[in-house]
């Protein structure tokens, strides 16, 4: 046992090694700009994140081997392109996606300590009354807050909580309810910073466009979506999940491992809290940010077309723009109704910049792989080797929708693996063909699919804690679920790559998805 603990660390240590004799014993040789060496740091970084299961080091490793090959491993040049091209170019290229994560990470902690999270839970045990009722409002809560996956985890737990708990929904199926919303709705919602971070890796100017565009063809959210709403109006569960909620009918919301509060809690806050201290600051922060990105698309021209302006703009700008706006107000508005002294909502500054470090490390080093990448001409490699891969292309979406929830499944990020994949990507379809953006859309929800399936996936860990739910309990319950929408998309995919009509794709998905469930309850009805 104590081999395999080690054996992920002593894999890094040996590339690194490795790297480092060949360094030394090396003469300067010509880098291998436009070949197929190109695509070896990315493959480093996706072979030792498989093996591993880390990325951080994973990705490391494969900055270190694409600043070797770019510079021909030249051992004071590698760092100084490793530094200079790759960290320092990453993190000012970012910087607009740091500040807009720290800036919700503080609100956040502000509705947590002004107590608006606590009020707007106990407003909604009052007024939703049956399961259904309960498991649709979380859903709905869950979509609204469609800015950020983690401000969604730290906030629908904690607000709906007591709401389920009256309404006899298993804890397990709560956080399966948060999971399944959290990632899902940002990764097809252009005013969020998921869409700024997959906008930093596309062409500059192109980034919110492509995003919005592969929006329909988004399967795995889209249809995760449907399956919440259809399972639950149909009043059945399967697989783990249907022992729990069983469970739940007689009282028992936990089954087992039942959770005793050791993870962080999100604080009461004043007792003279209202619904509004909740609902206002994220309408705020939703009406003003959309503001700011048609502004900036814009260039200040109110007259300008909403949808022109929204294709023209800069996520990485607009986004942290308008969150600063917005965390002014609600501090103005929370000291004014006097929820929170100004030392306690300064307080919330650094907790709302820890929160957000995980995000913001993964960014900063997925960015710094694809510029080495970028270094190596890998883009026109990429797509010399594919310009004549005729049928073949029909098939890539699915592939590429497989090896993205691969990835992301093993690393537990959906950020680092369209940080990976999406230049690729982007390199082996046509710029604005339909197929491009089909290939675009797979690689988005195999990362998003990856990530919830993943037990080591940080909101996945989010959720569990957010529901106080048993983290294994959470993983054995939704992955059944996860895998048949995943299953689903991927048909809708190879379909996809051949017809290459958005509306039957989406009708054949649709149908398919109502289909399976139906299936699926006959089949376990007496189960």
């Amino acid at each position: 046992m104590q081999f395999k603990k080690l054996l992920p660390k002593l894999l890094i240590v040996a590339f690194v090694v490795a790297f480092g004799i060949l360094c030394a014993f090396t003469g300067s040789i010509t880098a291998p700009v436009g070949t197929l060496w190109s695509l070896f740091p990315p493959v480093i970084a996706i072979g030792l994140a498989l093996i591993t299961k880390e990325v951080y080091s994973s990705l490391f490793v494969g900055i270190l081997m694409g600043g070797l090959l770019a510079t021909g491993f030249s051992p004071l040049k590698t760092v100084d392109s490793i530094t200079s091209e790759g960290f320092i170019s990453a993190v000012s290229g970012s910087a607009g996606i740091f500040a807009f994560l720290v800036i919700l990470g503080i609100i956040v902690a502000l509705l947590n300590k002004a107590g608006g999270s606590r009020a707007f839970g106990n407003w909604a045990a009052k007024h939703v009354k049956t399961k259904i009722g309960a498991s649709l409002a979380t859903f709905a809560f869950g979509v609204l807050i469609f800015i950020d996956d983690y401000f969604n985890c730290l906030t629908v737990g904690a607000v709906m909580r007591p709401v389920t708990d009256k309404a006899k929904i298993s804890r397990s199926k709560l956080a399966y309810l948060i999971d399944a919303t959290a990632a899902p709705v940002c990764m097809i919602a252009p005013i969020s910073s998921w869409a700024a971070a997959v906008s930093s890796y596309a062409p500059e100017g192109e980034g919110l466009s492509l995003f919005v565009q592969a929006i329909p063809y988004n399967l795995y959210s889209l249809m995760t979506f449907v399956f919440i709403i259809a399972i639950t109006l149909m009043k059945f569960d399967y697989g783990p999940m249907k022992l729990h909620e069983m469970n739940a009918d007689k009282g028992d919301l936990f089954t087992t491992g039942e959770h005793k509060g050791d993870a962080d809690e999100l604080e009461e806050g004043s007792p003279k809290a209202k619904v509004i201290d909740l609902v206002f600051p994220i309408l705020i922060l939703i009406a003003i940010c959309v503001f700011a990105l048609f502004y900036i698309g814009a260039g200040g021209n109110f007259s300008a077309n909403f949808i022109t302006a929204f294709g023209d703009t800069d996520a990485t700008v607009g986004l942290p723009w308008g969150g600063l706006i917005a965390l002014v107000i609600t501090l103005i508005y929370f000291m004014a109704r006097r929820l929170i002294s100004f030392k306690d909502a300064m307080a919330c500054v650094p907790k709302g910049f820890i929160a957000m470090v995980p995000a913001i490390l993964i960014l900063t080093m997925a960015t710094t792989l694809k510029n080495m990448t970028g270094l190596l001409d890998s883009d026109a490699f990429v797509k010399e080797a594919l310009a004549n891969a005729g049928a073949l292309q029909s098939f890539l979406p699915a592939i590429i929708f497989l090896v993205a929830c691969g990835i992301s499944f093993s690393t537990g990020t959906s950020w680092g693996t369209f940080g990976i994949l999406i230049p690729i990507v982007l390199a082996i379809f046509p710029v604005g063909s339909e197929l491009g953006i089909i290939g675009m859309s797979a690689c988005l929800a195999g990362s998003v699919c990856g990530d919830h399936c993943s037990p080591i996936s940080d909101t996945t860990i989010m959720s569990s804690a957010g529901a106080q739910c048993n983290h294994i309990n959470h993983v054995s319950t939704q992955l059944p679920y996860a895998l048949t929408v995943a299953g689903i998309s991927l048909v809708g995919y190879l379909l996809a790559g051949f017809v290459q009509n958005v509306y039957i794709v989406l009708g054949f998905s649709l149908l398919l998805t109502l289909g399976v469930l139906f299936a699926i309850k006959a089949i376990t009805k007496n189960k």
